[in-house]
């Protein structure tokens, strides 16, 4: 079966299945763009800035973030270290208010990938209940065994195609919604870790 013949036999819905389906194959490009972006790159930065930091060399240590500042990790610390001489709490809070403004950031897509998630079998089910009523009404309760109940037991194989349509698409963009929601979960963690080795060399300088 090619694919017009698959569109033939799914019905109208499979037009929304075609538009989630491209859609969901768009936002996994990006997020994966993204992710593996900032995942190469972060993890050697902050190292680099957290030893410059530790030596005392502040200003290597906010050229180094300035240079970087495309990551979240980077525009985190710098709303911290360039606040004119903060109290430990001050510190605090500027990593705190702006490691909450990169979540959306980290978050992005995620409400369209779960209703993709959510609507896409729905579509496939109305799909196959569309073929379902279409077949059985041209069904002739008379011509029982004849050619039309041929008709209808093979409209009824076609109409399940829109529901393996839509539960396809629910799959894949769930197996990778998951996988970013993992990457964001872990993302948090990390920050906040390095966060807090950040305001405990901080707390240590003004001692």
């Amino acid at each position: 079966m090619n694919i017009s013949n698959l569109f033939s036999a799914g019905g109208v819905v499979m037009w929304p299945l075609l538009f989630f389906s491209v859609l969901a194959v768009a936002l996994v490009i990006e997020r994966l763009t993204f992710w593996i972006k900032i995942s190469g790159r972060q993890d050697h930065v902050v190292r680099e800035v957290l030893k410059f930091y530790r030596q005392g060399n502040v200003v290597s240590a906010l050229d180094h973030l300035h240079k970087n500042a495309d990551l979240p990790i980077a525009r985190i610390f710098l709303a911290a270290l360039e606040l004119e001489e903060p109290t430990p709490e001050e510190f605090r809070l500027a990593l705190e208010s702006e490691a909450q403004g990169e979540i959306p950031l980290l978050k992005r897509f995620q409400n369209i990938f779960d209703t993709i998630i959510g609507l896409a079998p729905l579509l496939g089910l109305l799909g196959t209940v569309l073929g379902l009523i279409s077949s059985f009404a041209s069904l002739n309760i008379g011509d029982v065994g004849g050619s039309k109940t041929a008709d209808v037991t093979a409209g009824i194989s076609e109409a399940l195609v829109s529901t393996a349509a839509g539960l396809v698409v629910a799959i894949v963009t769930l197996f990778f919604a998951n996988t970013f929601r993992g990457l964001y979960i872990r993302q948090i963690a990390w920050i906040q870790e390095y966060g807090g080795q950040l305001e405990l060399l901080y707390r240590r300088h003004r001692q």
